[in-house]
């Protein structure tokens, strides 16, 4: 797990998620951008900022669940941090499992929880100004799904 402000290659992280016993049937990769769009305003740019130590610590945990859940080969996960333009890269999530459906589960399920428990915090700018992005209902939502119904 990497928290950086530099760019990455995703081609690159895909080679080294395939370093392993080369048992993997499948992998599965998610590539977030910067949108030039965000709540229905234009943004010029996007700043994360992120508590060091307990963000690597949720995210290891995070993938740890997965693997957990799901049979895997490999996982990493990629997120940058500080000024970010629209279209640049900001996070890659790779599984590499056996078969297809756990590498895609997996996948989604680490995206899903570190959109909603990773401690990053954004601001976007924009030709109104700055302001802190607030969680959205819809990464709740999709996060929520993963959680068993009450009782079980």
């Amino acid at each position: 797990m990497h928290v950086q402000e530099a760019d990455f290659d995703v081609g690159c992280l895909q080679e080294q998620l395939l370093q392993g016993a080369r048992e993997e049937g499948a992998v599965a990769t998610f590539t977030g951008y910067v949108r030039a769009v965000g709540q229905g305003n234009r943004v010029t740019a996007m700043e994360l900022e992120h508590y060091p130590g307990m963000t690597e610590r949720s995210i290891e945990d995070i993938v740890r669940e997965a693997a957990r859940r799901w049979p895997l080969l490999a996982a990493t996960v990629v997120h940058r941090v500080g000024l970010l333009l629209p279209g640049e890269r900001i996070v890659w999530v790779g599984v590499a499992a056996a078969h297809r459906p756990a590498a895609f589960s997996a996948c989604e399920y680490v995206m899903d929880y570190l959109k909603q428990h990773a401690p990053f915090w954004k601001r976007e700018t924009g030709p109104d100004g700055t302001h802190w992005v607030d969680a959205r209902v819809e990464d709740q939502a999709r996060a929520g799904r993963w959680e068993p119904p009450p009782g079980k």
